[in-house]
């Protein structure tokens, strides 16, 4: 974790004070993370890793030290979340009997619908 200076606002203020955090984790050498939460993480994270591995997020929304140090690791703890959630595998399954009749009921209620639009011509 580092702090430098950050643009924005705060007047003289944010011109002497470092504000904004950077925040980089290297997940590849992680002891946190298991092999298999490992791997999760770097094929979730992939695009947005560095040439070198390194995930790097900036915070400097706060012009105070802390709360952008506290933005910077809630941010990094849900990336985290996200990419270690197993998704569920989705079963295809095939409609119903009941699920087909509807479809097409609607279908030709719609289609009576915009019949009823039509101009009536007349043939003299």
């Amino acid at each position: 974790m580092r702090a430098t200076r950050s643009g924005g606002p705060g007047g003289q203020h944010v011109n002497t004070s470092s504000t904004k955090i950077e925040l980089r984790w290297q997940p590849a050498m992680s002891v946190a993370l298991s092999d298999i939460q490992r791997a999760r993480v770097l094929t979730a994270l992939a695009s947005k890793l560095d040439t070198e591995g390194w995930l790097r997020l900036t915070a400097s929304e706060y012009r105070s030290q802390l709360q952008n140090k506290e933005a910077a690791e809630a941010r990094l703890v849900g990336l985290l979340k996200g990419a270690l959630v197993i998704p569920k595998v989705r079963r295809a399954t095939k409609p119903t009997y009941t699920s087909k009749v509807k479809r097409l009921e609607s279908k030709s209620q719609r289609s009576d619908v915009k019949q009823q639009r039509k101009r009536i011509t007349r043939d003299e």
